[in-house]
């Protein structure tokens, strides 16, 4: 058994039965039967068997990791062609096909920012990523296959004794150096825990401190330019999750508890997927180059050259023209921000009017840079 068992992406001889599993899983076929793809299948009495069944039919040939991926591959592009007006990507030419790099990223969508990530690097003849994901997404055994299948590794965040966090956050922090230095592949993290839910994007020293653990009698900064730190920003001009995003941010603001359904976040990567993103870019930074040993100011400079790269779109400045707020060197003409405007309009009659301002700032905010 190998230590890393329990929380790395599963290899080839496990791929097939996982997928026999997750075919005939109710969780996976009642998502597909809200998204309402097949509304005929869904009338009948014995939709969610037949829904298995053609699960069952796609999938039953597939035995590896690169099988599974090139699938995945044809769904992403698929998502592109239909959610996406214009998807596009600066910075492939600052990467090398030879190395491993540890790409940090900020987080906005709960699958998609790594996936088109990962689809750009296959298309541009890279190896794709481990991606982490914590384990706080993965309370159910489908979510988990469904991550592990696609390349993912865990991140326990469970509510454990101090002793046991720190373990199973060594665990990880052993996982991903291993694979940068030993085993040549790159790793894709988030920039904090969660995604960003106002706008707001900024680096969480923990997570470096996290990544560090395993090396922590090398200065942080020696630790960090060993894995060659690539600063990663994605921009969607129409978040899908916005409306949901706005009630979370303004409940937590009154000294609500926020619990979530059951199936919110299985909800919120269905809606993540189908729903209409506009415009959509990818930027890729250059390796970085850590000066100081400390945490702090590490997390700053990622902060800062992730937000540099962060493209704004129509919609970043029509919230703050809403708002009454001064742009910063407008990058659109006034018939673009008075779509954007008629387009962040009709989100708002969806929501109470107390959330209206917690929606709003999600895009005003992302014009504003730390």
């Amino acid at each position: 058994m190998n230590k890393f068992d329990s929380i790395r992406p599963y290899q080839d001889h496990e791929v097939n039965n996982t997928l026999k599993k997750l075919s005939f899983d109710r969780n996976i076929i009642d998502t597909i039967l809200d998204t309402n793809t097949y509304p005929l299948i869904k009338k009948l009495p014995f939709s969610r068997g037949l829904i298995s069944l053609m699960l069952w039919m796609k999938v039953r040939n597939i035995q590896s990791i690169k099988e599974y991926q090139d699938i995945f591959e044809g769904i992403v592009t698929n998502i592109v062609d239909n959610s996406i007006n214009n998807f596009t990507v600066s910075g492939i030419e600052n990467l090398d096909k030879d190395k491993s790099y540890l790409f940090i990223s900020n987080h906005r969508d709960i699958t998609l920012d790594s996936a088109l990530l990962n689809l750009t690097l296959r298309k541009n003849g890279f190896n794709t990523t481990n991606n982490a994901v914590g384990n706080n997404l993965l309370n159910e055994e489908w979510a988990s296959d469904l991550m592990r299948l696609n390349r993912s590794f865990i991140i326990d965040r469970s509510d454990k004794s101090k002793k046991d966090i720190y373990k199973s956050l060594f665990l990880a922090s052993e996982f991903i150096s291993m694979s940068l230095t030993e085993k040549n592949e790159s790793i894709w993290i988030a920039q904090k825990q969660g995604r960003s839910k106002d706008g707001v994007d900024f680096t969480d020293p923990s997570v470096l401190k996290m990544i560090h653990l395993c090396g922590r009698k090398t200065k942080i900064n020696d630790f960090l330019n060993n894995l060659s730190v690539v600063p990663i920003s994605i921009s969607y001009e129409k978040d899908p999750n916005d409306l949901l995003k706005a009630k979370e941010i303004y409940l937590t603001s009154i000294n609500s508890e926020y619990k979530k359904e059951p199936r919110e976040d299985l909800q919120s990567i269905s809606d993540g997927i189908t729903g209409h993103k506009g415009n959509v870019h990818l930027s890729i930074g250059k390796v970085l180059n850590f000066e100081e040993d400390c945490y702090e100011a590490s997390a700053k400079l990622l902060t800062s050259k992730i937000n540099n790269l962060y493209k704004c779109h129509a919609t970043n400045e029509a919230a703050c023209v809403i708002q009454g707020f001064p742009l910063n060197d407008p990058h659109f003409s006034e018939e673009e921000i008075e779509n954007a405007m008629s387009y962040l309009k009709e989100r708002l009659q969806l929501v109470e009017e107390g959330m209206q301002p917690f929606l709003l700032r999600q895009y005003s905010n992302s014009n504003y840079k730390l």
